[in-house]
């Protein structure tokens, strides 16, 4: 292609290597002054292979291969775990019985801990020492602290006198054919001395407190757990008896008198083997209403992974999506703290001072702990005040072994 007619002809007789070419608007240091946020590129990064890397990095030597099916992964964790030894008795043995703490990793035998440990958790599980139980202090109530933690009414209010049981029987006289074919219920009798049930509130107040509690006697339903339209007796498995009229008025002058900070003679104690426990603080009389069962409701299949020792069966239905349980781990009252036994064994009936069963009240299911005897003074262990669960006889073996402890 021909050059322009425009450039001269000693222009074009000079090589390309002479030519002066003219810097760019871009290029010159005028216009980077004028610009100055277009600067020159960084050089390219440079990577090293990993050869290079291989060169520099630190020799680590694997554990010995045991030869196992695993292809020898973790062949050293299981070499550590069979080493470990309880830190209270010092044996490796009953390994079925050892738990481990997730933080020290250090060994328990379940009857070692104190408080013992009845079942393997089944979630994450720390010591007593990491988990800071040893140091734990027991808060002391004042009784406008204890007025408070309850929601006691005002003296003006409690000027109603305490009734005992005896008075319900005189009062409330039936034919002799009916006492035959169907015993009543009776309203607990409340220590007489007001400083003495304030001691005895005190330490259910103090447990409580213990363990992130909040006093409850009622049931109660939480926006993410079981609605209250799902507790329904029409749902029960089999069908569920009916608290007649009369015990129904027993149980709500049971809760009436709760509110009025008049409660069961009743004392909650700690013992280091068993924990939190419950001690009659006076004589209670069979078929004596104790308490309601409370805390917040929930689905059975939504507690598959509880660790709750303290879990109660509310319902049992046809279709077991539909089962609950009432869970004490939140809220709740002085039952959080009752324990129980195997009511299978004939030693564990003998032992038995308290029935827990199951009412349709209103259509609702409730839970009530009734006094199944006498029960003296003092009575703790080894007859503690221990409950049973009483369910139709067809659907007693549809129960959960976690729901029945």
């Amino acid at each position: 292609m021909a050059p322009s007619s425009s450039a001269s002809p000693s222009a074009l007789s000079r090589p390309v290597a002479h030519w002066k070419v003219r810097p760019s608007a871009d290029s010159s240091p005028r216009y980077r002054r004028r610009r100055p946020w277009l600067s020159v590129s960084p050089p390219p990064k440079k990577f090293r292979s990993m050869v290079e890397i291989m060169k520099v990095a630190k020799h680590v030597e694997l554990p010995p291969d045991d030869g196992g099916d695993d292809g020898g992964d973790g062949g050293g964790e299981e070499e550590y775990y069979d080493e470990v030894v309880c830190e209270q008795c010092g044996s490796g043995e009953r390994a079925e019985e050892l738990l481990l703490c997730d933080k020290c990793n250090k060994g328990f035998h379940m009857l070692c801990l104190r408080p013992i440990v009845v079942r393997v958790p089944i979630g994450q599980w720390h010591c007593p020492h990491c988990s800071g139980d040893q140091h734990r202090t027991i808060k002391s109530f004042s009784q406008k602290k204890i007025v408070d933690f309850f929601r006691i009414q005002k003296e003006s209010q409690m000027v109603v006198k305490c009734t005992s049981s005896q008075d319900i029987r005189k009062r409330r006289k039936r034919p002799l054919v009916f006492h035959k074919r169907r015993r009543r219920l009776f309203p607990f009798t409340p220590t007489e001395d007001p400083d003495r049930r304030l001691v005895q509130m005190a330490s259910l107040a103090s447990a409580l407190t213990a363990l992130d509690m909040q006093f409850s006697d009622e049931l109660t339903y939480m926006p993410s757990m079981a609605p209250k339209s799902a507790n329904s007796a029409k749902f029960e498995s089999g069908g569920m008896q009916v608290l007649s009229k009369e015990d129904t008025e027993t149980l709500e002058q049971c809760r009436a008198m709760y509110k009025r900070g008049e409660c069961p003679p009743l004392m909650v104690v700690f013992d280091s083997h068993e924990g939190y426990t419950v001690e009659a603080d006076g004589p209670i009389k069979d078929l004596t209403i104790i308490a309601e069962y409370t805390g917040d409701v929930d689905y059975i299949r939504n507690r598959q992974e509880d660790d709750c020792d303290s879990m109660m069966t509310l319902l049992l239905a046809r279709d077991p999506l539909r089962s609950l349980v009432i869970c004490p781990d939140k809220r709740g009252n002085i039952s959080r703290f009752i324990n129980g036994i195997n009511n299978h064994s004939p030693e564990g009936k003998k032992k038995q001072n308290l029935k827990c069963v199951r009412y349709s009240v209103n259509g609702a299911c409730r839970v009530i702990l009734v006094a199944g005897r006498d029960i003296a003074k003092g009575e703790r262990s080894p007859s503690i005040l221990r409950h049973r669960h009483c369910t139709p006889k067809k659907v007693q073996d549809q129960i959960p072994e976690w729901t029945a402890e």
